[in-house]
């Protein structure tokens, strides 16, 4: 037996939500058969929900330099419906017609906090290239009416915009006007552990 890396990059954050996220996805994807995951991070979610779906086939990516951790979790994992990463620069590379158009199923955790709204607005905009009855599920902190779902989302927006001006937990509002707007129609909006959503579309 090959020995395990254990020296890949590791989200206790993934490890501890994975499980909460796939009792989800695993109805919202039933009958779909190819997801794109948007920021795949660390690789941990993709290599955790694709095994347990094998009617699809999960297609990873991210930006360039989180390529190499990705695949050596898919290494380690050997899921077989795991696809290497694609690179994928949401500012650069969105919206993509030709790339979204070939997934009916597109999943994205802990994104729109840490691109600029500007790119969050892209990114959902590129959604219109869905085709009919695609779904979509997005992951993360909201906030509704402008205001926090609890003092530790505050606590954590504070410092998001700490770190670099433009990220920021976002209004639930408007990114649902925004999904609207790319004929995306809102199916659930399910509350997570620790102050998270998953909010999961129908394209129209």
């Amino acid at each position: 037996m090959a020995e395990l890396d254990n020296d890949k990059p590791f989200s206790q954050a993934c490890e501890n939500n994975q499980e909460p996220i796939f009792n989800i996805l695993k109805d919202a994807f039933a009958d779909k058969t190819s997801i794109l995951e948007v920021g795949s991070g660390t690789g941990q979610h993709a290599v955790y929900m694709a095994p347990r779906m094998t009617h699809l086939q999960w297609q990873t990516s991210d930006l360039s330099e989180n390529a190499n951790g990705i695949n050596r979790w898919i290494n380690d994992e050997q899921a077989v419906n795991v696809l290497r990463p694609l690179e994928l620069d949401i500012a650069k590379h969105w919206p993509n017609p030709d790339l979204v158009s070939n997934f009916d199923g597109l999943y994205s955790a802990n994104t729109c906090h840490i691109m600029p709204w500007e790119t969050v607005q892209s990114f959902l905009a590129g959604m219109e290239s869905m085709q009919e009855g695609s779904r979509v599920a997005i992951y993360g902190p909201f906030k509704y009416g402008g205001e926090y779902t609890s003092e530790s989302n505050e606590r954590f927006d504070h410092w998001l915009k700490a770190q670099e001006a433009h990220r920021g937990i976002r209004d639930f509002e408007a990114v649902a006007e925004m999904a609207n707007k790319s004929g995306l129609e809102l199916l659930d909006d399910h509350k997570m552990p620790a102050n998270n959503q998953l909010l999961i579309w129908q394209k129209r």
